[in-house]
């Protein structure tokens, strides 16, 4: 039997959520209309287990891909197999493979719990609130190991995509990636990739890894209504994912670039000892058009 899923509600939106799979949001929607602001989940993903078919999910404690089946600690090298069928290296960290414990829960708001050995020891919780249309996450993350472990933050959101989505957002750099899907040169925002001011997304695809980011975005939906107003904080970094031909695209407050554990300094990566913490948060407000 499937694991009961939460049910959020403000005025103006509905959210659920899926404790069990990776804390995961499954859905969030304008009450009025039943318009999505997140990705709709595909049919039977909540049933077979499928975060990466739902509207977001966390990325605790890395964000996307990581090279060379690990990474070096202070104590050591810290060994990891690939995590999922569709990519060859792991990828989005543990925690959204693993299920969540339920803390708190009221009308507007929950908070989840995971407690994880994998890949080293540590407890992250998730504050998800509604109010006046605004979704707040707020992630916090304890390092609870002996020995010292780089960690990174972030979350992956699924947005709608229609042929008058616009996004508008500012970054200083982009990193350019090779065949795998892993950086190799960082430098300035090319023109195409510019959305300095409100732009339709490109019809070429873009998985890249984006920086010096103020953590502001807004995602201008008029095909469906609404526009949303985002802020990050605890990210000086974005994901832009836009598939080609497809109803939906990512833009994924992150706190590190991809494969930043094999980067020069390891940027936005923190090392954490026993008992130390990280956090990040991220907001969305609907505003109707």
């Amino acid at each position: 039997m499937t694991p009961p899923l939460l049910q959020l509600e403000d005025e103006q939106t509905r959210l659920t959520l899926a404790p069990h799979l990776g804390a995961s949001l499954v859905s969030w929607t304008l009450r009025g209309s039943g318009q999505p602001l997140l990705r709709p989940p595909a049919p039977q993903a909540v049933e077979n287990g499928l975060p990466g078919k739902l509207g977001c999910f966390p990325l605790i404690p890395w964000s996307n891909r990581i090279a060379n089946a690990g990474f070096d600690c202070p104590g050591g090298w810290l060994a990891l197999e690939a995590n999922s069928p569709n990519d060859p290296f792991p990828i989005h960290g543990s925690a959204w493979q693993q299920p969540w414990q339920v803390i708190e829960q009221s009308a507007q708001e929950a908070l989840l719990q995971l407690d994880s050995q994998h890949p080293f020891a540590y407890c992250a919780s998730l504050r998800i609130r509604l109010s006046g249309g605004q979704l707040q996450i707020a992630m916090h993350v304890t390092h609870l190991a002996e020995q010292a472990a780089w960690h990174g933050l972030g979350l992956h959101p699924y947005f709608p995509r229609t042929a008058g989505t616009r996004l508008q957002t500012r970054a200083t750099e982009v990193w350019m990636c090779d065949e795998k899907k892993l950086p190799t040169t960082l430098g300035s925002v090319p023109r195409i990739w510019d959305f300095q001011q409100p732009r339709l997304l490109p019809d070429t695809l873009v998985d890249n890894g984006f920086g010096g980011w103020d953590g502001h975005c807004l995602i201008q939906q008029p095909d469906l209504g609404y526009e949303l107003e985002c802020r990050a904080s605890g990210s000086e970094y974005f994901l832009l994912y836009c598939p080609v031909g497809l109803d939906f695209f990512c833009i994924e407050p992150v706190s590190h670039p991809v494969n930043a554990h094999h980067l020069p300094g390891r940027p936005g990566l923190r090392l954490l000892e026993q008992g130390q913490s990280v956090t990040l948060g991220f907001s969305m407000q609907c505003r109707l058009l």
